[in-house]
């Protein structure tokens, strides 16, 4: 441990309890180290196995990738790249590196690390194949080879023009990790992550903290903070009251009725993005009632969205309609109507169906990625059910433990099951979780089995086409046979929030739901 780790260490002694999920105590925290409430424990800091938005929020601190969005934006600008170019038919792109770039462990950013990146995510003969699973590799399945004319030139062939490729690649999934470290670690890599970023790793102490500071050999400008602590506070109201309490400096997804209080109160900023999010019901469409569409119609007209979005999440959210977040104007329906709240429609089907007190089991999570107020939603949407005669039985899970269970697939155990997304692109989320080749057996998303092969082939024409407008048709009509097949019950989508200490300065929530935070600093 370095000199300056050790005085890190010893400064955080005196603001941390002992004790694990403990709260800070009002001790003082440095100006230039950031204290931050995260939802819940990272489960990894591998870029390639990850797939919350919880983790992702460390992960862009540490490592960047070929391209980022631009802040503010789902636009894409140079990062490790400086500059590319792309062949008139769509299937190359070539890319310059900047050159003296090294990773934290010391070692070059080079095109051979860019390619081993690709390689141990898409080749399962690549010597480093085995410290996956990698579970958004989806996100380049179009690549056919990567490969390194020199050392500062990357050249990407893909096997059919992919019009998301850009925006994939500034995705967390496409951030580049150190192929030293990773072969010196092997699976333990997620647990000691090396990149390039602005910041670099420096501990992970389960269930209280992980500590990352300022990468004093970083390319670019070096970044405000010496350090920061990220600690894992599942629950949104515990997580408000050690904000108010001082021993959090920026704390992620607020509890809507927290937000009135740091609204009026001194010495709080209240943050405010609306962003490319879907909170939905995962249902089963291979096991149990819900198999029949008309049930799975049913529960969407039983859910009363707007009570959901108004009383619960006061007004942070708005009811969906469909599975294109209004943030993708180009590609969402004006005209989609959805699932107005319509119990007697709902009985109506249940009845046609044969399905009048049909018992279903309902995955809930306690916290998570996007996941808003799990718990509560969760409680009415039980209530609604059950008032047009459907009995649910909730279990409730750890957030981690929660995606183990529901990203293997509902199976026999569950009918249905809490889930949301933030996306890059309005491919990303039907592409994964909807898609018949997505199933979880293919490594996919597709937990509730669902299979259309028109939906399947509208979205490959999605992507490989490199017209927005047409995209954008092809998407409306992807969107009107969901709706009509109901594979999940869609339910809202939130305007992403944080709140942070009047001392921080340069914070900025992203579209991108990333939490970039090279710019921050504290008064």
């Amino acid at each position: 441990m370095t000199g300056f780790r050790r005085a890190l260490a010893g400064l955080l002694l005196g603001a941390l309890l002992a004790l694990p999920g403990a709260p800070l105590r009002a001790a003082p925290v440095p100006k230039d180290v950031l204290v931050v409430g995260q939802i819940a424990e990272p489960a990894s800091l591998d870029p390639a196995v990850s797939t919350a938005t919880n983790d992702f929020r460390i992960l862009v601190n540490l490592y960047e990738g070929l391209v980022r969005y631009r802040p503010g934006t789902l636009d894409v600008e140079p990062a490790l790249a400086e500059r590319w170019t792309v062949s008139d038919d769509g299937l190359t792109y070539r890319f310059t590196l900047r050159p003296g770039v090294t990773f934290h462990d010391g070692t070059p950013c080079d095109a051979l690390a860019v390619k081993f990146n690709f390689d141990r995510m898409l080749d399962k003969a690549h010597p480093a194949a085995d410290t996956g699973p990698f579970p958004l590799a989806f996100f380049f399945a179009a690549i056919e080879r990567v490969e390194a004319p020199d050392p500062l030139t990357v050249r990407i062939t893909l096997t059919e023009p992919f019009a998301p490729f850009l925006s994939n690649l500034a995705y967390p999934t496409g951030l580049i990790v150190s192929p030293t470290a990773v072969m010196k670690e092997g699976r333990g890599f997620g647990r000691r992550p090396v990149g390039t970023g602005p910041f670099r790793f420096v501990e992970w102490q389960g269930s209280r903290r992980l500590t990352i500071e300022r990468n004093p050999d970083y390319w670019g400008t070096p970044a405000k903070l010496r350090a920061v602590i990220f600690r894992p506070v599942s629950d949104p109201n515990t997580r408000a009251m050690e904000m108010l309490a001082g021993g959090l400096d920026v704390m992620v997804e607020v509890p809507a009725d927290a937000l009135s209080q740091f609204r009026d109160g001194d010495g709080f900023r209240v943050h405010e993005q609306a962003g490319p999010h879907l909170w939905f019901l995962i249902l089963n469409t291979r096991h149990g009632p819900l198999k029949d569409r008309r049930v799975r119609q049913a529960v969407n007209y039983a859910i009363d969205k707007g009570a959901i979005a108004d009383s619960i999440l006061q007004g942070t959210a708005i009811p969906a309609r469909g599975p294109t977040a209004p943030a993708f104007d180009w590609a969402a329906d004006p005209a989609a109507t959805g699932y107005p709240y319509d119990p007697d429609k709902a009985r109506a089907l249940l009845k046609e169906a044969g399905a009048e007190g049909a018992k279903l089991t309902f995955y809930v999570a306690e916290g998570g990625s996007g996941m808003l107020d799990p718990a509560a939603m969760g409680a009415a949407i039980q209530a609604n059910l059950a008032a047009v005669g459907l009995s649910v039985t909730i279990e409730t899970y750890e957030w981690n433990s929660f995606l183990a269970r529901v990203n293997g697939g509902l199976g026999e155990a569950a009918d249905m099951a809490e889930m949301a997304w933030m996306t890059n692109d309005p491919d990303t989320l039907p592409y994964l979780t909807l898609r018949s080749g997505a199933l979880p057996e293919a490594g996919g998303f597709n937990s509730g089995y669902y299979a259309n092969p028109e939906l399947d082939r509208l979205l490959e024409r999605a992507r490989r086409s490199g017209d927005r407008a047409e995209r954008g048709a092809l998407y409306r009509q992807a969107e009107r046979i969901i709706v009509e097949d109901a594979p999940w019950a869609f339910v809202a989508h939130w305007k992403q929030n944080a709140v942070t200490t009047a001392a921080v300065r340069g914070f900025a929530l992203e579209p991108s739901f990333s939490l970039l935070l090279d710019r921050v600093s504290k008064d």
